[in-house]
């Protein structure tokens, strides 16, 4: 006859009052992975959004030890995804009621260019390196900044691209391989220049200024003006 020790199988080697403990510890973690998320930025979210990622986080933990370690009961494992879902439900429902709190959590469209132009106060703050968005924006079939009207950065992480029509496109800084690797401090040349930092692009002259009006950078690369190939 197999006999069943019912308290292991549920509280493992502890006893009931460990469960105030784990009620608070995975309270504290919800949110310590909110803040985590938060900080890496939108990037290693994507599709997801943050309150959706760590309710899958938190359950695929919560659900993987009790199935190797004989001494994690079932009963704290219940009480985590009881927990999980009482905060998701309850901020699900306080997302809906407030904005602030939904832009605190999910974050804000952010505009990365406009007028063919990096936005540099908001492109520091997603903390996007030049190669990684200049390869999205080559995914989107764009060869240089002059042929982007705008482009925003949308809560999912996903760019999302508006362009300007074939006859307003304007010289712009390459987002080609390599564009950037031999900038210039003296221009032998007359034509249209971007500033390699901030993307602005002017004509320039042998006479002209090398002081980017726009973030003071002083390095320059030849711009282009190509049209779209959609």
């Amino acid at each position: 006859m197999i006999t069943i020790d019912w308290s292991a199988l549920f509280l493992g080697t502890e006893d009931w009052s460990f469960l105030t403990e784990v009620a608070l510890r995975t309270f504290i973690m919800f949110l310590i992975i909110i803040i985590g998320l938060r900080l890496m930025g939108k990037r290693g979210v994507k599709q997801l959004s943050v309150v959706e990622l760590v309710v899958i986080l938190g359950l695929g933990s919560a659900a993987g030890d009790p199935m190797f370690y004989k001494e994690v009961g079932l009963a704290f494992t219940m009480l985590v995804f009881l927990i999980i879902i009482v905060l998701y439900a309850a901020l699900t429902y306080i997302v809906g009621k407030s904005k602030k709190v939904e832009n605190l959590l999910e974050g804000k469209p952010v505009c990365l260019i406009q007028d063919g132009i990096f936005v540099l106060e908001n492109f520091k703050k997603e903390n996007l390196g030049s190669d990684e968005f200049f390869a999205e924006l080559r995914l989107k079939g764009i060869s240089h900044l002059g042929q982007v009207e705008t482009a925003i950065e949308e809560t999912s992480g996903e760019l999302s691209v508006f362009y300007y029509a074939d006859e307003e496109i304007k010289p712009g800084l390459s987002v080609m391989p390599d564009s950037l690797n031999n900038p210039l401090k003296r221009i032998d040349e007359a034509g249209h220049y971007s500033c390699t930092f901030c993307g602005y692009t002017d004509y320039k002259t042998s006479a002209s200024s090398l002081i980017c009006p726009k973030c003071k950078k002083k390095e320059w690369v030849k711009a282009t003006s190509k049209k779209r190939i959609s």
